[in-house]
């Protein structure tokens, strides 16, 4: 009996190279396919490697504002670490212990604060709530999870409580400045009668006769709110 394909008359032999050819066809489609669908996933997994360096954020510009401080680019602040302007600005207010308030993108806080003070802030904001702590990386969002607030890493799946730490308000108690001590100072900027002006914590130190980068041991006057008058200790 000669044998039918799809309804032809082959010889035996013709079947058997027609079936192996068409098995190494399907099959090699079927690789083809495979591969095809490796290469289309792989191109949609995220390069992790150039992640880390995409996280470039703004150095914080503070502006004095009478007896307030300005944060004038908190919003760009926020947006690079991709979190809510308000978010960042309460975090600020905890950790400086003051009140202030957010409009148009800019924080404003009462009392004087110098772009250091905003810069380690900040830091510890991206510390705490953007950065994973397994892999680095700020592909994180903020969760909750049976009522915890969670850091959830989207590059790497890991997740964290938040932790609460110390604001900066409450170290600054534990070193006041006091009159009748003396201190080592950097001279930040200039007075408006020409006296050098330190930042230490919450308080201006106002500090005659030094200039602006000088680092200068000062003897501490008088202290009135967070204001203090300071002289030079010369040796």
């Amino acid at each position: 009996m000669i044998p039918t394909v799809n309804g032809a008359r082959f010889a035996p032999c013709h079947v058997a190279v027609y079936l192996a050819t068409g098995l190494r066809l399907k099959v090699h489609m079927y690789s083809m396919d495979y591969e095809s669908s490796l290469d289309r996933a792989m191109d949609a997994v995220p390069d992790i490697q150039s992640e880390g360096e995409r996280l470039s954020i703004p150095d914080p510009n503070a502006q004095k504002d009478g007896a307030f401080t300005r944060l004038t680019n908190l919003e760009d602040i926020a947006q690079t670490v991709s979190r809510p302007p308000d978010h960042v600005h309460r975090f600020i207010q905890r950790d400086f212990g003051t009140n202030g308030k957010l409009s148009d993108g800019v924080g404003r806080y009462n009392g004087s604060f110098s772009d250091s003070d905003f810069a380690a802030v900040i830091d510890a904001y991206v510390e705490s709530y953007v950065l994973c702590a397994e892999c680095g990386l700020p592909d994180t969002r903020l969760v909750t999870e049976d009522g915890t607030p969670m850091l959830r890493c989207d590059a790497c799946g890991a997740f964290r409580p938040i932790s609460k730490r110390q604001s900066s308000s409450q170290a600054s108690k534990q070193e006041a400045i006091k009159e009748g001590n003396t201190y080592t100072l950097e001279i930040v900027s200039t007075g408006r009668k020409g006296d050098g002006v330190a930042e230490r914590g919450e308080y201006t130190i106002f500090v005659p006769g030094a200039e602006e980068g000088d680092v200068v041991e000062a003897y501490i006057d008088n202290v009135s709110g967070s204001l203090a008058f300071a002289r030079l200790v010369t040796n």
